[in-house]
């Protein structure tokens, strides 16, 4: 997405998403590494007022960066309002490239088409059969690359995107319109059917950048068992549908299963209350 935005010339990048985005603050990121201005628009999804919630973690990274930013309410057409702003910056003469939520486009889901590639080549180096891979998916970008990477090199892994947002039918509809799109952009139509699409939208709880239990279950036991971070909206779901299947035998003994942490620690910082460490605090102090 970057690359395509330096190659049209771009001097300002525009996206958007919720108040704690990785996506939003990864693109705040690169715009600066490139010389680029930023400007993000930041959907409320929640309607939390914590202080951290909406200055820490990712919007503060944000701001680092050197992004301005804007909110909105929740449940508008963000790409439609992203489309207003960026025409107003237009009129200025400002030469604005814009990218959809969670970078989900045929362009923003050939990262995942290289990550398949990549971790394909990993295994194969390695000797090692892979019998399922397991992620979360939200705006559909990482499964919709996954899956069209997959089968543009003939592999039938089963991927299992575990849902933080839609329901079943539609997340499945919704990652297949994409993940056809982009095999046709790979050059091989058709690659992809529908039945190559598997979501489970069990795990997904009030809604989206709502925490579960279930996934702060799973960011403790990933934290203090492998030293590894999860986010509260997005991968601690993905990882919570993992540990509730391993737990119900879906998979077989011995199957390898992949997990794919697609990151967002920074989001922890925002969800702090979540955790009631301020209690372990104040025990220490007395």
């Amino acid at each position: 997405l970057m690359a395509e935005a330096k190659d049209q010339g771009a001097d300002l990048v525009m996206t958007h998403g919720a108040t704690q985005s990785n996506h939003a603050r990864q693109t705040a990121a690169f715009a600066a590494k490139l010389g680029m201005d930023c400007h993000i628009l930041l959907e409320d999804r929640t309607g939390s007022k914590e202080e951290n919630y909406n200055q820490n973690g990712n919007v503060l990274l944000d701001f680092l960066h050197g992004a301005s930013v804007e909110k909105r309410g929740p449940g508008l057409d963000m790409n439609a309002q992203m489309e207003v702003v960026a025409d107003n910056f237009r009129a200025q003469g400002r030469n604005v490239y814009t990218i959809p939520g969670g970078g989900s486009n045929t362009t923003g889901a050939l990262g995942y088409v290289n990550c398949a590639f990549e971790l394909l080549s990993q295994a194969n180096d390695r000797d090692l059969v892979i019998d399922h891979i397991v992620h979360a998916t939200g705006s559909t970008g990482t499964q919709a690359g996954l899956v069209a990477g997959l089968k543009a090199m003939h592999a039938d892994i089963p991927i299992l995107g575990i849902s933080v947002r839609a329901p079943k039918e539609a997340q499945e509809e919704n990652v297949f319109k994409l993940a056809d799109a982009t095999a046709e952009k790979l050059g091989c139509p058709g690659a992809v059917a529908p039945q190559d699409i598997a979501a489970n939208s069990d795990y997904v709880g009030e809604g989206y950048g709502f925490s579960t239990p279930a996934g702060i279950e799973a960011i403790h036991m990933f934290a203090q068992l492998e030293a590894i971070l999860l986010d509260p909206v997005y991968s601690s779901k993905g990882a919570a549908g993992l540990i509730d299947l391993i737990r119900k035998g879906h998979f077989a003994k011995g199957e390898r299963v992949v997990f794919l942490h697609t990151g967002g620690s920074a989001a922890l910082f925002g969800y702090m209350s979540t955790f009631g460490f301020e209690n372990n605090l104040e025990s220490a102090a007395e």
